[in-house]
């Protein structure tokens, strides 16, 4: 476990610093989309995604997919991704992990705001780490 309780501020440079590390086609495309830090997930939260008490919910997307959008989209709340922080953290061993723990989860939300299911982007996760 990471020691280092990280400040608000740079945890939220650190979620910034994820979303401009994507493809510049990707980050162009986001759209309707808001990105929220929580210190953790509230039991609703857990309970909803069937995540049991071992479990740790990392992010969370929340919204209607750009691929299930329609003429009717206009007007709607923003879609929203939730990071949480202290479950981030606890799985953080130094620096260099929290680093690559937030842009890891700060990717997969925006997978999902794709359209991307939990299956198709574990296996661009897998390919991502096996080329990199």
């Amino acid at each position: 476990m990471y020691n280092d309780i990280v400040d608000t501020l740079r945890f939220e440079k650190l979620v910034a610093a994820a979303l401009s590390s994507l493809p510049k086609k990707l980050r162009d495309a986001v759209s309707n989309v808001a990105i929220v830090i929580e210190n953790s997930p509230r039991k609703k939260h857990t309970n909803e995604i069937a995540i049991g008490n071992r479990g740790v919910l990392l992010g969370l997307y929340e919204g209607v997919p750009q691929t299930q959008w329609g003429k009717t989209q206009s007007g709607v709340l923003p879609d929203k991704i939730t990071i949480f922080k202290q479950s981030i953290e606890s799985l953080a061993t130094d620096d260099y992990s929290l680093k690559e723990l937030v842009r890891d989860v700060v990717w997969h939300e925006i997978g999902h705001h794709f359209g991307f299911t939990d299956k198709e982007l574990r296996r661009i996760e897998k390919r991502r780490q096996q080329s990199g």
